[in-house]
């Protein structure tokens, strides 16, 4: 059995990184530790890079449709993980999830309808409800001490009172990283079957499962087919992200067609020939990379966890169920917005993800990026330590 070596350093600058090579562009100082967008410093499965490297050496890169055995591991993979049945039939393939959210709210809703979402929560969901010219309705989530909840109530009233025809999930969550629970998914689903909503359910990080939590996809609740519409990638899961593959399984024949006629509008047809490749090698031969690297990820989130206890109390940290993002509260510094900023990016030297891009609930939060090498997270934990020493 191979051993995978997650303490490597790879060079990632000037290979067209979006985390290390456009720091200038973004309007942030060069040579900070980059712990920002939801990618990781580790090398892909062997296997999946292998495959890459025969398709390139064939050197015709003519419209390419998935391998006739794609479907059958994805299926695998799909019920051996998540104890989810899928069909071919409800599968439509994006280059992105994102993507997908969009082709979702203008597929299910017409201008000026209300699409509901849980804040803090992952900014494009915002986003693609405001550029698509949809009402935003807002169900923050309950901040208990950092574990956070879903206001049920909140929830209920507010699809009744703004008529909201979609809901989008974060299932894991991100940035909080709650794994919702069987209860708390079924009540929200009942909420949203009684109402007639369509819930888009994103489950990009369901890979990402740390011990003593127990993940359920959205398609393993039958009662709630027609009115489902689940997102997964490769891409977190295997650090394919930049290879642009999603999976989207619908399996109401009503909502395919509403979503498959949405999506042909885009004028996107078939994905990369190097997408296609790579996520059938992921996903048949990367299940030992991913047990390994879940195991280095839950070390590292315990070292962060640990460290800030003892050298930065007064910053908080909840260990994420999922996900390798890391939601730091500053709030007891008592600082600004603006003197957060420079305590982050000039103090410290560290570029993270600023809490309010996920919603006004996330002020006096950072998300961090926890998916890199201990020493570089040793460092930046560092950094930090000195700067909120020096206030």
């Amino acid at each position: 059995m191979p051993r995978y070596d997650f303490d490597k350093i790879i060079e990632r600058k000037n290979t067209c990184s979006l985390k290390h090579d456009c720091a200038k562009e973004r309007g942030m100082p060069e040579n900070l530790i980059p712990l920002w967008v939801a990618d990781m410093d580790f090398c892909a499965p062997r296997e999946v890079v292998d495959a890459l490297k025969k398709r390139a050496e064939h050197g015709v890169f003519g419209y390419s449709e998935p391998a006739r055995e794609y479907f059958g591991v994805l299926k695998s993979w799909f019920s051996a993980r998540f104890r989810a049945d899928v069909s071919k039939e409800w599968l439509i393939q994006t280059p992105g999830i994102v993507f997908a959210l969009s082709d979702a709210v203008r597929a299910f809703t017409d201008e000026n309808d209300a699409v509901i979402i849980q804040p803090p929560v992952y900014y494009p969901f915002g986003e693609v409800v405001r550029s698509n010219n949809r009402r935003l309705v807002n169900n923050d989530l309950i901040n208990d001490g950092g574990a956070y909840s879903v206001d049920f109530r909140d929830f209920e009233q507010k699809v009744i009172r703004n008529g909201v025809k979609l809901f989008l999930l974060c299932n894991p969550h991100n940035p909080v990283g709650r794994v919702w629970t069987e209860a708390e998914l079924k009540k929200l689903g009942g909420i949203c079957l009684e109402h007639n909503v369509t819930v888009v359910s994103d489950e990009i990080h369901s890979c990402f499962i740390y011990g003593g939590f127990e993940y359920k996809s959205f398609l393993t609740f039958p009662e709630f087919s027609r009115i489902s519409v689940v997102c997964t990638s490769p891409g977190k899961t295997f650090n394919l992200a930049g290879l642009q593959l999603s999976d989207i399984f619908i399996p109401d024949a009503a909502l395919f067609r509403k979503f498959a006629a949405e999506h042909n509008k885009s004028g996107y047809s078939q994905l990369n020939a190097f997408a296609h490749a790579g996520a059938l090698a992921a996903y048949k031969y990367g299940g030992e990379w991913l047990e390994q690297l879940l195991a280095y990820l839950q070390a590292n989130r315990d070292f962060l966890k640990d460290y800030i206890e003892e050298n930065i109390p007064k910053i908080s940290m909840t260990p994420p169920e999922s996900t390798y993002l890391a939601w730091l509260d500053f709030n007891r510094l008592g600082l600004s917005p603006a003197e957060q900023k420079d305590l982050v990016v000039n103090k410290a030297g560290l570029w993270l993800d600023r809490g309010e891009i996920f919603g006004d609930n996330g002020r006096g939060f950072e998300r961090l990026n926890f998916a890199c090498p201990r020493s570089v997270l040793e460092q930046a934990a560092e950094r930090l330590k000195n700067a909120v020493n020096e206030l």
